[in-house]
Formats: C-alpha cells, sequence, structure tokens
C-alpha cells in the first residue's frame, strides 16, 4: 500500500464525538514519549500530520486522519505520565477505554514499545488489558535504530521470553524506526490486509 492522500479530520473528547463509524480504522497508542508522532508522520510520509513535541502528553484528544479516502488512521493518547494530575488521568483513561472498547469499526490496535526498554509494568499491563477484552493488537517497536544488530536481537529475545512466561502465543511483532523507516512496509502491508474484513454492515 502507498499513502496517496492523508487529511486530519477532527480531534474528539469522546467516542460519542469521533467520525461516524463507517470506515475500517486502526488506532496507535502506547506510553507518552515512545515515538509515536515521528512513527505516524513517517509511514504516511507527512512530515507535520501528527505534532511533535519534546514534551510528553502533547496528543490529548482522540485524532482521526483519513488515509487514502478509504481508512482511518487514529492517534490516541499516551499513557504512562506521572505528572498528570491524577483527576486528568482518569479522564484521559476513561476517554481511551471507551473508545477501545466501543469502537465499532475499530480492526486493530498498534501498541507502540520502546526497544531500547525492559518490559514496563503499564506496557505489561496495557497488553493483558487489550487480551482480556478481545479487542485485536500488534506490538510496535520503535527507536530500533538506536541500537546495534545485537543488542536489538538481545532485545526482543528478553522481551518475548517475559511474554512467553505468562502468554501461550505472541501477538504478532513489527520492528519500526522512525528515521530509517523501517517497518513502514510491514505496517501499511498489514492494514491493506486487513482493510477487506471491515463488515460492510455497519
Amino acid at each position: 500500500m502507498k499513502i496517496h492522500s492523508a487529511t486530519f479530520i477532527c480531534s474528539s473528547p469522546d467516542l460519542q464525538r469521533c467520525p461516524p463509524p463507517d470506515l475500517p480504522e486502526y488506532a496507535f497508542i502506547g506510553r507518552s514519549n515512545v515515538g509515536k508522532s515521528s512513527l505516524i508522520n513517517m509511514i504516511t510520509d507527512r512530515k507535520g500530520l501528527a505534532k511533535i513535541s519534546g514534551k510528553p502528553g502533547k496528543t490529548r484528544l482522540i485524532n482521526h486522519f483519513l488515509m487514502n479516502e478509504t481508512w482511518y488512521l487514529v492517534d490516541l493518547p499516551g499513557y504512562g505520565f506521572a505528572k498528570l494530575s491524577k483527576s486528568v488521568a482518569e479522564k484521559w483513561d476513561k476517554m481511551i477505554r471507551d473508545y477501545l472498547t466501543r469502537r465499532k469499526n475499530l480492526l486493530s490496535v498498534f501498541l507502540l514499545i520502546d526497544a531500547r526498554l525492559e518490559m514496563q509494568n503499564n506496557d505489561r499491563e496495557f497488553m493483558e488489558w487489550l487480551a482480556v477484552n478481545e479487542i485485536p493488537f500488534l506490538l510496535l517497536f520503535t527507536k530500533t535504530d538506536k541500537l546495534g544488530v545485537n543488542q536489538l536481537s538481545s532485545n526482543m529475545a528478553s522481551y518475548k521470553r517475559t511474554l512467553l512466561k505468562s502468554w501461550e502465543t505472541l501477538p504478532p511483532c513489527i520492528l519500526s524506526s522512525s528515521v530509517t523507516k523501517k517497518g513502514k512496509e510491514e505496517i501499511l502491508d498489514y492494514i491493506e490486509k486487513t482493510n477487506p474484513l471491515f463488515p460492510s454492515s455497519l
């Protein structure tokens, strides 16, 4: 798949104000500062599509982008940002979980993980929550360009060993880099192959 058009549609404070669920949809989410905006800009070939900030917590709403006039890419707020007040964190959490559990046209979630780090508790908890709620997801490892080949291989092997302690099978994994564009074709190929699963009756 090639991205011929990418259009910002809207930023929604809750599920009810999202666009009509009439096209297949893919959500991108991860811990704050995982490189989500840079990755979205990379796979869409649009440098300023998703706003990039050096400060975690830039994304605060459910952001919809229409891709090729045929499917939605959704940029969700990050989690694990310690400087948020408790009330704001709870509001974000409810908004995200309402969207993920009730959005009828959501086909899959790309869960972004920093490839440089050992498994973080909030990442583990979030992927377990996705599994319990039967929400299809992939693990999308970011910032792989910041590691050597051997270190990256070692980190991935360690991550998978940790997961297999509590998971019978591993979720699909894609290695990515917004700098080298690694993973771009895999992400877009997955979306292209998944789009036909969208039920036209919605």
